[in-house]
């Protein structure tokens, strides 16, 4: 079954999580865990890779190789943060057609202006409403698999207020968008009421950041009021930097790991994890093939 395939299962099926990651590694560690699908979030891109906020410094090439090494170390299906689509609506085309190369197999796009930025941070522009519709269509023209899904977010919220945000909402849903994200919810009645006037036509997804704007619940309590999938695209950076950062206070405070050995993987898990072994045995069968026909 294609990765696509998958997730549009996923999205017919029971309220699931998609976790953020940000590189292959943490890709692995998801699929690892258990989960269904995955969430490649541009945030946590430009967090990791930049060391810089979210505030639309990556670019399309960064987001694209990202993608293309997580789906070449994972089967796992991929949600991915298009950003904006990264310009007009002949870029978004672009964007689409690159990252489904590279293994997506959702592209959320959203209705902020260039540059954008997070959507739990103040001082968001948006681009009008048909503009949007135009970067739908051309982001559904340009898909090659008609299974890959366009993931439609709106900021309008944070920007012209709640009814005006839910307004675009409907109109994304009626331009065919796959699924919908209404972004920075600000109460669980904003949620609830997205829940019931949209929940029963088009996948809604919802965003859980923590320390955001928007109520942090669990994946049953969005599903109990008409939410499909919640992704919580930054926890991953945030668990990784509090964790280092104790590393490295332990590691200037002792001048040795020693008394956080039960906080990381040794050697053996980590080479575990990332399968050193299986492809050490790879590489010396093609070995043995070599030698025999010496």
């Amino acid at each position: 079954m294609s990765h696509t395939t998958r997730l549009r299962a996923l999205l017919a099926g029971q309220p699931f999580i998609a976790p953020g990651c940000y590189d292959a590694f943490t890709a692995l560690l998801i699929e690892q865990a258990g989960f269904g699908c995955a969430y490649v979030s541009g945030a946590s891109i430009a967090f990791t890779r930049l060391g810089r906020p979210d505030i639309g410094l990556t670019t399309l090439t960064e987001v694209a190789e990202t993608v293309g090494n997580i789906r070449e170390r994972v089967s796992l299906p991929l949600i991915v943060d298009g950003d904006n689509g990264f310009g007009n609506a002949l870029n978004v085309q672009r964007t689409v057609s690159l990252l489904e190369k590279m293994g997506a197999s959702a592209i959320q796009l959203e209705d902020q202006t260039l540059p954008k930025r997070c959507g739990h941070l103040d001082g968001k522009t948006l681009i009008s409403t048909a503009e949007m519709l135009g970067k739908l269509r051309a982001a559904q023209d340009a898909r090659r698999d008609p299974l890959t899904a366009i993931v439609a977010r709106t900021d309008a919220i944070a920007v012209d207020g709640f009814e005006a945000g839910l307004e675009r909402a409907h109109r994304y849903a009626e331009a065919g968008a796959d699924v919908l994200f209404v972004e920075a919810l600000r109460t669980p009645e904003q949620m609830a009421r997205v829940g019931r006037e949209l929940g029963g036509r088009v996948a809604l997804l919802a965003n859980m950041v923590e320390g955001g704007k928007t109520p942090l619940l669990s994946i049953a309590e969005l599903g109990g009021i008409g939410f499909r999938l919640a992704i919580f695209p930054g926890a991953m950076v945030r668990v990784v930097g509090f964790a280092a950062s104790q590393y490295l206070a332990t590691l200037a405070a002792e001048g040795t790991t020693r008394g956080m050995l039960d906080r990381m993987f040794d050697f053996s898990r980590l080479n575990a994890t990332v399968g050193t072994d299986a492809m050490l045995q790879a590489g010396e069968q093609y070995a043995a093939e070599r030698m025999a026909g010496d």
